[in-house]
Parts: C-alpha cells; sequence; structure tokens
C-alpha cells in the first residue's frame, strides 16, 4: 500500500493527514474551513486517493496557515507514499469542464519543483476561503512534492465552479501520474533518477 501520514505542529497549526494512493476518493476532512473541505473533497474523490485532514489552524487571523500548511503536508505524504517513484507513469493531464469553467491540469513528478498556475477571479472568496489561497495551496504541494505543476483556467465566469474544475483536473492528472505501468521498470527517466 502507498500510504503515508504527516503530523505536523506550529504556532500556526496543528495538522494531522493520511492519505492513500491507491484509495477509492473516500475522505474525512475537518480543516475548519468549509469551502476549503468541499475542495479537497473534489480533489480525492477525481485522484482516487484515500484522504483524512484534520487541522486545527488560527482562523482567528484568516485562513491563510491553514491552507498553506495542509498544503504542505500534502505535499510530503505524496512524496513520502511516492517512495523512489519506480514504476509510475510519471505524467498525467486532464481538462476537468464544470458548466462554464473549464480547467486544465499537467503533472511531472520529476523531483523539480515549479508551478505555473494562470487564473483570474471575479470574487475574493468563495464561502469561506479566499480564492487567492488556490495558487498558494497547489505552490505548497508543488514544492514539498516535487512536482512541476501547469494549472490554467481558460474558460469561467463562476468562481466556485473555476475552483472545483482546477482541483478535479488536478486530482485526474495527478491519478494518471502516479499510476503503476508494468511496462516501467524502475523510473521513467533518462537520468536514470527522479529527484
Amino acid at each position: 500500500m502507498r500510504t503515508a501520514t504527516i503530523v505536523r505542529e506550529t504556532k500556526e497549526t496543528n495538522i494531522s493527514l493520511t492519505i492513500n494512493l491507491d484509495g477509492s476518493g473516500k475522505t474525512q476532512l475537518d480543516t475548519g474551513v468549509g469551502f476549503f473541505d468541499h475542495m479537497l473533497d473534489a480533489f480525492s474523490r477525481f485522484a482516487l486517493m484515500d484522504l483524512e485532514v484534520t487541522c486545527k489552524g488560527d482562523l482567528y487571523v484568516d485562513e491563510h496557515h491553514t491552507i498553506e500548511d495542509i498544503g504542505i503536508c500534502l505535499g510530503k505524504a505524496i512524496r513520502d507514499a511516492l517512495g523512489d517513484r519506480a514504476g509510475i507513469r510519471r505524467v498525467g493531464s486532464a481538462y476537468m469542464p464544470m458548466d462554464e469553467a473549464l480547467a486544465f491540469a499537467a503533472i511531472d513528478i520529476s523531483g523539480r519543483p515549479y508551478l505555473a498556475f494562470t487564473a483570474d477571479f471575479a470574487t475574493l472568496r468563495c464561502g469561506d476561503m479566499g480564492t487567492q489561497m488556490a495558487e498558494e495551496f497547489f505552490r505548497a504541494v508543488t514544492v514539498n512534492a516535487g512536482l512541476t505543476v501547469h494549472l490554467n483556467v481558460p474558460a469561467g465566469r463562476n468562481d466556485h465552479h473555476k475552483l472545483e474544475a482546477m482541483f478535479k483536473a488536478f486530482g485526474l492528472a495527478l491519478r494518471d501520474a502516479m499510476a503503476m505501468d508494468p511496462r516501467v521498470t524502475g523510473v521513467l527517466s533518462t537520468k536514470g533518477a527522479l529527484d
């Protein structure tokens, strides 16, 4: 089983996060930020990754530390659960439509962290989550998992739809990238290593 648990305690957040990369998309989420729970649930279901998260964060300040730190933990858990990355497909991409919105995600489990994020939002918030926090979350995951990620939203008017399409596209692309392929021996790299 490709699983990992990350526990992170700081003055700003106290987080426990567990993933199973080969799950069915089951979630148990308690981040204190309802809209973010909704986005994590959408991501996990489309990634077919089981995800459990509990977080006690300094929400009296705002949701920034909670969302960014959960991204850090998720990235580290993905990195740990993938191990040496032997046998994985490594690369995945997906378009995800949601009504008038369309999102695209491309992921390379390369060991070289890079996020290219292109999305515009008409509002400052969706529910209790700032729309700017999507980029902070994906950057935290990208850096800590060692991913190259391109995320963009080329169409859409409703910010809820745009954000949800983005989280689902990320899940779909990651599911393909981390999938085991029996034809891949060792790591899929001309260098012979992914780090």
